[in-house]
C-alpha cells in the first residue's frame, strides 16, 4: 500500500510541472495566412504595380518556406526565372523589404477592420491558462508588429502583457525549422523545456520546438493537413470548444473533447 501511494505521489508532482504555454502565431492562434497574409500579400503587389497573384494552392506551396520576407525571395527564384527587378529599388533585398513592409500595412489593417478572428478555443484556453499561474509565451516567425495587431484586435490593447515574452520574427539568426526561436522563447522564460508545451500547426514548427525537447500539440490547418507530424504529442483539428469538440488526428487526449490546461499537464507529464 505504501509503495502505490509513493508511485501515485510521483505521478502528481510529474502531472504538475507544467509551467508555461508556447504558441505559435499563424494557424495556430488564427487563420492568419488565409485571412490575413495571403490577401495582404496580393495587394501588396498589386500596389507596386506587379502582376503576381499568389493563389492559395500556390500559397500553401511556398508556406514551405517560412518567413514573409524569405516567402518572396523563394517566389522570384523558384518561379520568375525571367524576373527584372524594378529601375526604382537599388537591389532585391530592398525590393523585399519594401513588399514586406507594405503588405504589413494591409495585414494590421485587416486585423484592425476584425478580418482574422481566432482560431476556436483559442482564447478560451489562454484564459483558462492564466487564471491557473501557467504562463504564456509566443514563438513565431511572423514580425512582432502583426503579433501586436493580432492580440490587440482580438483580445483587447492589454493582451500583449498576457505573455511572459514574445519571440517573433527576426529576433534570431534562422527561421523555422530551425529550433532558434523556442531556444529564445525557452531562454527569456527561463525554464527548461519539460516545464512547457509548444502549440504549432505546421511541419515547419514542430520541427522547430522538437530539437530544444518541447512536447509539441499540432492543431491542422487546410494549408497543413497533409503534412507529416510524425512525432507530435498530439495533432488536432483544432483547440475545440465545449460546443464544438476537437478532432484526434494522431495522439491521445484521453477523454478529452476540447483542450484544456489540465490535458496540458496530462501531456506535459
Amino acid at each position: 500500500m505504501c509503495a502505490k501511494l509513493q508511485i501515485c505521489s510521483k505521478q502528481e508532482k510529474s502531472v504538475a510541472e507544467l509551467k508555461a504555454l508556447i504558441f505559435d502565431v499563424d494557424g495556430t492562434l488564427a487563420e492568419t495566412e488565409r485571412d490575413g497574409h495571403r490577401p495582404a500579400f496580393n495587394q501588396s503587389f498589386a500596389d507596386t504595380g506587379l502582376d503576381w497573384n499568389w493563389t492559395p494552392e500556390l500559397y500553401g506551396k511556398l508556406l514551405e518556406v517560412s518567413g514573409g520576407k524569405e516567402r518572396i525571395r523563394a517566389y522570384v527564384q523558384d518561379y520568375l526565372t525571367d524576373f527584372q527587378l524594378p529601375a526604382e529599388f537599388s537591389d532585391l533585398d530592398a525590393f523585399i523589404k519594401h513588399l514586406h513592409a507594405n503588405k504589413t500595412k494591409y495585414y494590421k489593417q485587416y486585423a484592425a477592420d476584425g478580418k482574422i478572428p481566432l482560431r476556436p478555443g483559442v482564447e478560451r484556453l489562454l484564459n483558462e491558462a492564466r487564471s491557473e499561474g501557467v504562463r504564456l509565451a509566443i514563438a513565431t516567425t511572423t514580425t512582432p508588429a502583426n503579433v501586436q495587431a493580432l492580440l490587440e484586435n482580438t483580445l483587447g490593447a492589454d493582451s500583449l502583457n498576457w505573455f511572459d515574452v514574445i519571440a517573433a520574427g527576426d529576433m534570431v539568426p534562422k527561421k523555422k525549422p530551425a529550433p532558434d526561436i523556442y531556444e529564445y522563447a525557452l531562454e527569456h522564460l527561463d525554464l527548461p523545456a519539460d516545464h512547457c508545451l509548444a502549440f504549432e500547426d505546421t511541419n515547419n514548427g514542430l520541427l522547430s520546438a522538437t530539437p530544444t525537447g518541447l512536447k509539441t500539440v499540432v492543431t491542422v490547418n487546410n494549408y497543413t493537413k497533409a503534412q507529416d507530424f510524425t512525432g507530435a504529442k498530439l495533432v488536432l483539428s483544432d483547440f475545440g470548444t465545449p460546443e464544438t469538440p476537437f478532432n484526434v488526428l494522431a495522439g491521445d487526449a484521453g477523454d478529452g473533447t476540447y483542450f484544456t490546461v489540465n490535458l496540458a499537464r496530462q501531456l506535459c507529464a
